[in-house]
């Protein structure tokens, strides 16, 4: 069998890497091209496909955004992102609060994130921090602004975040599993309950609250009852 020269052996490796870059390119376009389709596509996150793809459990049930109480949402952007009717779909003061506040290159900080950003990571990223990551959901989260309406992406956020333990998503599942009841039927307490337990359901719950969850809870429930107008672009719909 003859040796393939030098010279192949580049080429190979060329063509190679230029294959590599071509999936690249298309796997980091492929987002911006999805995206404008959610307008009436009821997407789904990365982390139910991977549950999905490795057998564990998925609930979700889709409802719009005037089949929940408007407390949910009000609370949720109390707790995650106040600033949410007004920003592009980032929000650098925050970035810089938690850049100063923190030791790390990411921060520790909550509400570093907007809800657009975590709307983007869901999406279309993985979980953690990560450089790489966050360099990615920045114009996803500016690019998801430009294509859909905040009211839509309010709406995919609270149907496709983690609100469970056991494979609970969105908020339909998450009002049946802490409160044997349905979306709609929340009060602001309960609302403020399930924003309180947003960043790490898998340790927090509304269903058996821990101090920490009541105290934040209590402290959301304040600030909605004081900021009703925080929900303004989605209540003018």
């Amino acid at each position: 069998m003859r040796r393939q020269s030098p010279a192949a052996r580049i080429d190979l490796v060329r063509r190679i890497i230029g294959i590599l870059a071509i999936v690249v390119i298309f796997l980091v376009l492929l987002p911006y091209a999805i995206a404008p389709l959610y307008r009436v596509v009821d997407p789904v996150s990365t982390v139910m496909l991977w549950r999905r793809a490795t057998g564990a459990p998925v609930t979700r049930l889709v409802v719009p955004l005037e089949r929940m109480s408007p407390e949910l949402p009000l609370a949720v952007i109390v707790a995650e992102d106040a600033t949410f009717c007004r920003n592009p779909g980032i929000d650098l003061g925050a970035m810089r609060e938690a850049l100063r506040q923190s030791e790390d290159d990411l921060g520790e900080a909550r509400g570093a994130s907007t809800l657009t950003q975590q709307t983007a990571k869901n999406l279309f990223l993985w979980q953690g921090r990560s450089l790489v990551r966050k360099a990615l959901e920045l114009p996803l989260a500016l690019w998801l602004t430009v294509v859909l309406p905040k009211r839509r992406i309010l709406e995919i956020y609270l149907n496709i975040a983690e609100w469970g333990p056991t494979g609970e998503f969105g908020a339909e599942a998450a009002a049946r599993y802490a409160f044997a009841k349905p979306a709609r039927s929340l009060n602001a307490r309960e609302a403020a309950e399930l924003a309180a337990i947003l960043p790490n359901p898998l340790l927090r719950s509304a269903r058996a609250p821990s101090a920490v969850v009541r105290r934040l809870a209590a402290l959301y429930d304040r600030r909605a009852a004081a900021n009703p107008g925080l929900t303004s672009c989605i209540d003018a719909h």
